[in-house]
């Protein structure tokens, strides 16, 4: 089956404590149902110091769930279910359910 959310999607986020927030998917891990949203979820991590870098605290994106993700609505923003449909030329697409828009350009 085709992904609903791919790479370079918008996204509401919409359930943790960055409920609200929107942005842009960075990277998706299929096997996990995971994906990597920017400015989301951010996390702290303290690395030790290498030959190459200096280390010390730094903040990265950590994964959320698929689920907890919805695609934004090319018209409103608003967060929406995706579904699939053909075009006249044979192409399958995704489309938004709640304006019908189609998402993939």
């Amino acid at each position: 089956m085709s992904a609903k959310i791919k790479k370079g999607d918008k996204v509401v986020v919409l359930a943790g404590r960055d409920k609200g927030k929107t942005g842009e998917v960075t990277k998706v891990n299929p096997a996990e149902d995971r994906v990597f949203v920017s400015g989301v979820n951010v996390v702290k991590r303290h690395t030790r110091p290498t030959q190459a870098d200096p280390g010390g605290i730094k903040e990265k994106e950590a994964s959320i769930h698929v689920s907890n993700v919805a695609v934004a609505d090319p018209k409103t923003g608003e967060p929406t279910r995706v579904g699939f449909k053909t075009l006249e030329n044979g192409r399958k697409v995704r489309f938004a359910k709640s304006s019908g828009e189609v998402i993939d350009v």
